[in-house]
């Protein structure tokens, strides 16, 4: 039997749950949708009486920011952006702890920015403050902190923030809300355009076109941010569904609505996952035929002898990139020597730099336990 929607929220414990910002607003330069917040206040309290622990990560505080300033669309400069995520990230928080309210729930506002997921103290952070939040019972409300952010407003829609979120908590499902109800395998707006009901392997959608962003032109994401969000939350084992607002109930209750992502690997260490998708490379080391091979089919760890070039300024432990001769990214780790260091090492073996510098040099660039494949 195959898996539902309905079985996937049954068996998952912790779940995250990100809502786009037209979901939230509707079009663009309206006020928040209050009924929209009930209804996943709602959704989120029974998921909770079921003994789940719920996260949400939740667009909307430009959007919401929008009719307080008189702007009737998304403004496309960063300043007037951050001003209206400022003015409208109260607002969001205040809407959120009315409706869970009523439920005898408590929410917290959590603002992240890129730089808490790509820097492994942050990222380690983060991960003991909502694992704190849960235990106590609390539904944490993630936003990016557009109102002082620059990096991560040009970073597109937290659907991706949502799936390193999924992997930061260990989620076992991670749902989008969008104002779209499934992918389909044309723009939805087309005639003979048809539901994808299961994605089993993102390889399927190769045929299938994925749209920009939505109808009400107050989010920044599309299709395109969801499929990627699904790479990076299956890649991990976990599951992804997507729906609407409206339909996410009655997807709980065994409706055949939405789009399942089944994952397609066991889940990985968090510190690879956060190497794979987090981490911001600080340079590149170029490697030659025999190295990309013995690293892609071997999975052997980087020695010197197999690099041919640097780039980058970089210290010793911080993430590159390995690439081949002609440009392609093959691999992420973590480096064992400064840039200003590797020149000299390039091309030799680990004897030779041994008996010439030191004991110390023979060791590998980039151990095999350092190293995820892209």
């Amino acid at each position: 039997m195959s898996t539902t929607a309905a079985s996937l929220f049954a068996v998952s414990k912790r779940v995250v749950i990100k809502v786009g910002s037209s979901s939230l607003t509707g079009s663009a330069g309206s006020e928040l949708n209050t009924t929209a917040v009930d209804s996943l206040a709602d959704i989120v309290a029974g998921l909770k009486a079921a003994g789940k622990e719920v996260v949400v990560v939740s667009s909307g505080a430009i959007a919401a920011g929008l009719a307080p300033l008189g702007l009737t669309s998304r403004p496309k400069d960063l300043a007037t952006q951050q001003a209206a995520a400022s003015v409208g990230q109260g607002l969001l928080v205040a809407e959120y702890t009315q409706a869970f309210k009523k439920y005898s729930l408590v929410a917290s506002q959590v603002l992240l920015t890129i730089e808490d997921v790509v820097r492994r103290s942050h990222y380690q952070n983060a991960q003991r403050t909502l694992f704190r939040l849960l235990q106590l019972g609390v539904v944490p409300i993630i936003n990016e902190n557009d109102s002082v952010g620059t990096q991560e407003i040009r970073f597109g829609d937290n659907d991706r923030l949502a799936a390193l979120v999924s992997h930061v908590i260990g989620a076992d499902l991670l749902v989008l809300v969008s104002d779209i109800d499934a992918l389909y395998d044309a723009p939805p707006s087309e005639p003979g355009a048809a539901r994808i009901a299961r994605v089993s392997s993102l390889s399927e959608l190769a045929q299938a076109e994925v749209g920009g962003v939505g109808t009400s032109g107050v989010g920044s994401g599309g299709m395109v941010t969801k499929v990627e969000a699904a790479r990076i939350a299956t890649g991990a084992g976990i599951s992804m569904f997507l729906t609407s607002l409206a339909k996410l109930g009655g997807a709980i209750a065994g409706e055949d609505v939405g789009t399942i992502f089944e994952p397609v690997h066991d889940r990985k260490p968090s510190r690879l996952l956060w190497l794979e998708h987090a981490s911001t490379p600080r340079g590149r080391l170029i490697l030659d035929a025999g190295a990309v091979t013995a690293i892609q089919e071997r999975g052997v760890s980087l020695l010197p002898a197999g690099v041919v070039g640097v780039e980058g300024d970089f210290n010793s432990g911080d993430t590159v990139e390995l690439v081949s001769s002609a440009g392609l990214v093959i691999a992420r780790g973590l480096v064992a020597f400064d840039s200003a260091e590797i020149p000299q090492l390039l091309g030799r073996s680990t004897k030779e730099l041994a008996a010439e510098l030191g004991p110390e040099y023979e060791r590998e660039l980039v151990h095999r336990d350092d190293l995820v494949l892209i």
